[in-house]
């Protein structure tokens, strides 16, 4: 038996997904997690989440990746859906120019309710979702915009995306995971008692990745 893999920390990263109502956010989660996708879907009722495990750089990461409600309405719950998250991700929709203008807000309010300690260094990913929608000739918001407004917000990474075609959805939930374990700090409270093998840390420390 391969006792570093079997003793291999677990690490478990909260991501929260916000963006206007109707921009296909939980749409892009079903995509990732499920590899499904439905015209179908009714619109998210205050905050649920999915989980799924990958490896990253050859740790086993559990990204718990919770979908919440594009409706204004629901800000209020916002606070304790926030806390602990390790990423927040934001979606919208490259034919409507009105849920690119409301990043802004979503950014802003993530980061006023989720007190994240150090608001500037926090990693966001920018998700630009339904590029397949009219073969992109309906589309209002150019790549150049969203990446300037990713440039004005400290290089946030940004991806363009179509969960109805599964384009991009898989490389942008990798490089969530990866910005989201650069930022973990919760893992002593889910994972207090499991020690390191001595295996395990000589690994990481010769590792030459």
């Amino acid at each position: 038996m391969d006792i570093s893999s079997s003793h291999r920390k677990r690490t478990l990263l909260k991501v929260i997904v916000l963006g206007d109502s109707g921009v296909g956010k939980t749409s892009l989660m079903n995509q990732y997690v499920y590899k499904k996708f439905s015209q179908q879907y009714k619109a998210t009722i205050g905050a649920d989440f999915v989980t799924k495990e990958i490896l990253v750089d050859d740790k086993l990461v559990t990204l718990q990746i919770w979908d919440t409600a594009g409706q204004e309405r629901f800000h209020s719950l916002g606070a304790a859906f926030y806390r602990g998250a390790d990423c927040c991700v934001l979606v919208y929709d490259v034919n409507v120019q009105k849920t690119f203008d409301t990043l802004n807000n979503w950014h802003d309010d993530f980061l006023k309710q989720a007190d994240t300690g150090n608001p500037d260094a926090f990693p966001f990913v920018l998700l630009g979702n339904k590029i397949d929608i009219d073969g992109g000739n309906s589309r209002r918001v150019t790549e150049k915009k969203a990446r300037e407004w990713c440039a004005s917000r400290g290089n946030i990474p940004y991806f363009e995306t179509s969960a109805k075609e599964d384009y991009n959805v898989d490389d942008a939930f990798l490089c969530v995971a990866k910005v989201a374990s650069e930022n973990e700090h919760d893992l002593d409270i889910y994972f207090r008692g499991i020690s390191e093998t001595p295996s395990e840390a000589e690994q990481r420390s010769g590792c030459a990745c």
